[in-house]
């Protein structure tokens, strides 16, 4: 059951239109109540520490503080609300998820989106479900196609499927190379993986690799019918490819 009486919403956005937008269709929405808004940065700190709503619908770019920054003045100042970040940029989405964001709306914000976030976070504070993972964040986004989210050191980095030169796995970690950088995927095997990708780009050329079959090179011949695959150009990496799989290469890459 959810916990008695309707979700404590402070809007923060720094223009009127959009804070008097998202207030009628929170009312439309029900079962939530705006406690405050806040047209900057500073204020919105104010207002958290003074309100402490359930859930903020914060914006990113805002005069004195940006969103991070606001959530940055709040830390070690006990319980944090709920944030969805509602912006007109979505090159900031996986910062939002490393801060621990519920949920992030691109603008013009959808009504209906709105309320499955509203929805989301109420079920989330009730123990219902566990906050998303990235990839679950960055599809409710609208970002996720075409890319993928890969760890790289402290970094998240997304990277389009179509600059992925091959991905392998060793010890139950799975990387992903392109021609700037290589990170762990959030996956657990290739064939996880591969279900993410592009079938007709991308071919599981042996038991511990797969290659964007675009970024093929240069095929060169091994021992007993299997091969190499130099990807991505004349100075990239080189792949194996297994016996098992060189005939449907073969046929997939007609030569």
């Amino acid at each position: 059951m959810y916990r008695d009486g309707p979700l404590r919403v402070l809007i923060a956005d720094d223009e009127k239109p959009a804070r008097r937008d998202i207030r009628r269709m929170l009312g439309s929405i029900g079962g939530v109540e705006v406690v405050g808004e806040a047209a900057d940065g500073p204020e919105t700190v104010e207002l958290i520490r003074e309100i402490r709503p359930d859930l903020v619908l914060l914006d990113i770019q805002m005069p004195g503080l940006d969103g991070f920054q606001v959530l940055g003045k709040l830390e070690g100042a006990g319980p944090m609300p709920s944030v969805v970040f509602i912006t007109a940029y979505d090159e900031h989405a996986l910062r939002a998820f490393e801060i621990s964001a519920v949920d992030y709306i691109l603008k013009p914000v959808d009504e209906k989106r709105l309320a499955r976030a509203i929805e989301g976070v109420r079920r989330m504070r009730n123990g219902i479900e566990e906050r998303p993972g990235i990839e679950e964040l960055l599809e409710k986004a609208g970002i996720l196609s075409g890319r993928i989210a890969l760890r790289n050191g402290e970094s998240l980095v997304m990277v389009d499927t179509d600059d992925i030169l091959y991905a392998t796995v060793s010890q139950g970690e799975v990387t992903v190379v392109t021609r700037d950088c290589e990170g762990s995927a959030n996956c657990r095997s290739l064939d996880e993986l591969q279900r993410e990708l592009p079938g007709e780009r991308f071919m599981r050329v042996h038991r511990s690799y797969i290659a964007n079959l675009r970024q093929v090179h240069e095929i060169t011949p091994r021992f007993s019918g299997s091969y190499r695959l130099r990807m991505g150009g004349s100075e990239g990496p080189v792949i194996p490819v297994s016996r098992a799989q060189a005939k449907k290469l073969r046929r997939r890459l007609k030569w």
